[in-house]
Formats: structure tokens, sequence, C-alpha cells
């Protein structure tokens, strides 16, 4: 009589586990038109008259500090996008290096600040397509109304297909882009010398600096972007560092060319005054109506900035539930379309519900509070990813180059320091408030543990070698 041994229980590690088959279609343009394209939105439009009014021209600097910063943080993201092409950018890399609990936080966070963002960005379409349809400024309704049609245009628009959507990402990118440098490159033959004195009106150059790098922060938001459908990009361990790598360069080249020559054509004071300060210096240059061209060319950054903000809110619940740290339905990929449409529909529906508090006036200051708190919940990721490049770089260093070993940890030490001092520079008062939002997900958190392991309590039969059943564990993520 034959001795049948004991059940063996088998688990498939998450990281195993076999995601959608989504479809490679990004290529090299697309994704850095997608790096280009999130970070350019309506903030660089505004940017310029909040700088004069707080800093003043040694905001340039501030530019330049904060563009260094962004690089370094670029640099993490292309060594880990070429290691770890997997899809979930920071969430991917922060859970591969320290669990669980801090992937899910970062995925958590990075989810929150998209789709509120979302909002911000599709407030600012409306409000510049308010230029030439004169009603939406002062019919709440129907501004509610056009908003949250735009948000379910563009999701329909991602569903439909990634290449799809990574056409209008790459359309609207070159649109927006052009112009944008055009003004700053014409621009600098229109500047005065005295209207870049004196350097630092309201205080002390280092004050200064430190006003102008937090407010600056904002636009330097998506520089992760590419990394973030890893596993819909072509090539994605040459494509990801090289496309996100590029886009942050080429937008802060454009943002500080741009801002040299606004602040340079008009003064510093008559700029913090200004509700159009890219339409005023345009004003000065070329003279006429350009503050319809402007406010044009600012719909079309709002609408392809709205476009791949919504494709990567998709993505980043789409990766954590395939690791079971989010709802399964968030996993579920369109058979025919290979895109998340759960995942899509749910922020779009979230998005539509704070369009509908945005537009009601006594909200108004809470929904900007939300914003910051938004662009806190993306610096915790940005600061996880950092942290999680020094980490693989000893526990998996055959995932880096290591002739470059040093140079990769001295790049991601400092984009780490500069991480945390972004988030200092954010003020008490949010990051107090911010920590309280995180936490809100821990419930989540707790409850999808549970469930999981009430889900490993099922079995099915696994046949051994003399041909009886023994009981497997079902994974329940695979």
């Amino acid at each position: 009589m034959s001795t049948i041994e004991a059940p063996r229980a088998t688990v498939v590690p998450a990281d195993q586990a076999s995601p959608p088959r989504l479809k490679r279609t990004l290529g090299m343009w697309m994704a850095t038109a997608l790096v280009v394209g999130n970070m350019i939105g309506s903030g660089i439009f505004l940017l310029p008259a909040a700088l004069a009014a707080e800093a003043g021209p040694v905001s340039i600097l501030g530019w330049i500090f904060t563009g260094a910063g962004a690089v370094l943080l670029a640099l993490v993201f292309a060594n880990l996008g070429r290691a770890f092409p997997r899809t979930g950018g920071p969430y991917a890399y922060s859970r591969r290096a320290f669990g669980d609990f801090v992937g899910f936080q970062t995925a958590w966070g990075y989810w929150i600040a998209a789709w509120v963002g979302n909002a911000a960005i599709t407030y600012a379409f409306v409000s510049y397509l308010s230029v030439f349809w004169g009603e939406l400024a002062t019919n709440n309704v129907l501004a509610a109304a056009v908003g949250i049609g735009t948000i379910w245009l563009l999701t329909f628009v991602n569903i439909w297909g990634t290449r799809q959507s990574g056409v209008v990402q790459l359309t609207t990118t070159i649109l927006k882009f052009v112009p944008l440098a055009l003004i700053g490159l014409i621009g600098v033959f229109f500047m005065k010398a005295d209207n870049f004195t004196p350097f630092s009106p309201y205080g002390s150059n280092w004050s200064g600096l430190s006003i102008a790098a937090t407010l600056t922060l904002w636009a330097f938001i998506g520089l992760e972007s590419a990394t973030v459908p890893a596993e819909e990009v072509k090539n994605p361990r040459k494509t990801l560092p090289r496309a996100t790598v590029l886009g942050t360069v080429i937008t802060t080249m454009v943002y500080l060319l741009a801002t040299v020559a606004i602040m340079g054509v008009v003064s510093t004071q008559v700029l913090a005054e200004s509700n159009a300060p890219f339409a005023l210096a345009a004003q000065e240059i070329f003279g006429g109506r350009w503050g319809d061209a402007v406010a044009a060319i600012a719909m079309i950054s709002a609408f392809g900035c709205l476009n791949g903000w919504i494709m990567l809110t998709g993505r980043v619940s789409l990766a954590a539930a395939e690791d079971g740290l989010f709802p399964r339905k968030f996993a579920e990929v369109h058979g025919v379309r290979k895109t998340p449409v759960f995942g899509l529909i749910v922020a779009a529906t979230l998005i539509s519900g704070l369009m509908v508090m945005q537009y009601n006036s006594s909200l108004v200051e809470q929904f900007t509070f939300v914003l910051l708190l938004a662009t806190l919940t993306t610096l915790v990721p940005y600061a996880y990813s950092a942290a999680a490049q020094l980490h693989m770089l000893f526990s998996d260093r055959e995932l880096f180059s290591g002739r470059r070993l040093a140079v990769d940890a001295g790049v991601a030490m400092f984009a780490l320091a500069f991480a945390i001092w972004a988030i200092y520079g954010a003020g008490y008062e949010v990051i107090a408030k911010g920590f309280l939002l995180l936490m809100l997900g821990v419930p989540v958190y707790v409850y999808m543990k549970y469930r999981d392991s009430r889900r490993n309590q099922i079995v099915i039969p696994e046949t051994i070698g003399n041909g009886h059943s023994a009981p497997k564990e079902l994974n329940p993520i695979g």
C-alpha cells in the first residue's frame, strides 16, 4: 500500500502573476509626448503671474533649481523603467522594493492625486473655453456640464484604445508646445533689462528662491508618465528611459525660456496683476488681439494634459488590482480594446463628482486646498521611488549596470533629498492633512488583505504522482 504525502499548498507570488495582455502601441515619440503633455498643462499659463507676485525675477533661479530636481527624479524613473518595465510606474517600484503596504500607499496616493488633479485640469479647460463661450463664465450648471462632458469624451477615447489616446496626446502636445516655444524664442528679442531689477523685490534671494521652487513643483508633476503604462510601450527597456529624460529636459527648457521671456517683456508689477500673463506678453510682442490665440493654446494644453492623466489613472489602479491591493474589477481589461474599462469609468465618475462640487462657490477654497494635497500625495510616491532605486541597487544589483552603480546611487540619493525637501516646502498644514488622506487608505488595505485571507481558504484539486488529488491553494490574484 503506497503512502500518500500530506497536501502541500502552492502559492503563486504576486510578481509572477500573469498580467493582462496589453497591446504595445506606444512608440518613442508617443511616450515622450505623454511625458511632455502631462507636465505642460494649464499651470504654465498662470505661473508667471503668480511667480511675479510672490518672488519676482529671482523665480527664474527657482525654475532652474526645481528643473534640476525634476531631472534627477527623471533619471531615477529612467533607471527603474529600464530595469523593471512593469505597468504602474512608482507603485510597481515601491512595492517591489518595500512590499505590499508601501506599494499600496504609493498606489493609493498616486491614484487620488491623478483624478483629483484631473478635476482641476478640467476646470482650467472650461475657464479658457469661456473666452469663446461667454455664458460658461456665468452659468455654473452649463460649465459643469461642459466639463463633465469633456471628461467622459476623453475617457471614451482611452477606452477605445491606447493607440488612439496616444495619437491625441502626440497631436495636442505638438499644438501647444510649438506656440509656447515660439513666444519664448521671439520674446527674448523684446526683453528690457529694467524688468529684471530688483531681482528679488520681496525679500532675500534665498527666500524668493524657496517660494518660487515650491510654486513651480506642480508644473513638473507627470515626469514619470511614460513608466506608468510600461507594458504598452514598444521596446520599453530603451524607450522608457529615453522618453522620460528627453521629455523632462525639453519641458524644463520650455518653462525656463518662456518665463525669462515674459518677465523680460512685462514688468514685475504689471505681470503680478495679470490673469493671463501669456496673452499680455503676446500683446506686447505682436500687438492685436492675441488673448484669443493664447486662450486657444491653453485649451489645447489642458485638453491634452487631461487626456494623458486619464490614461495614467486607469493604469495605476490596474497594476494595484493585479497584485491584489485594489478590488479585482480594476484589473479587468476589455477583450478587444485591451484597456482597463472599469478603472477608467470609476475615475471619470469620481472626477465628475468633484466637478459638481467645484462649481459650488462655497467649495472653491476647499477644492484649492485639495489640489495642494494632490501635489503632496504625488511627491510621496516620488520619494518612495527614489528610495526604491537605492534599495534595489543593492538587493537586485543584476537589474542595473555595475559600472554605473555609484552614479546611480548618487542620483537616487539627491532625488530622494529633493523630494523630501519639496514635501517639507508644502507646509505643515498640508503635510498633516495629506498624511490623514493617505491614512484613509489603510482600512481599504486591511479589507483587501482580509478578503485575500478568506480566498486563500479555497482549495482546488492538484494531481500528485500516484494519481491521487491533493489540495492546491487558489492564488487570489491569479
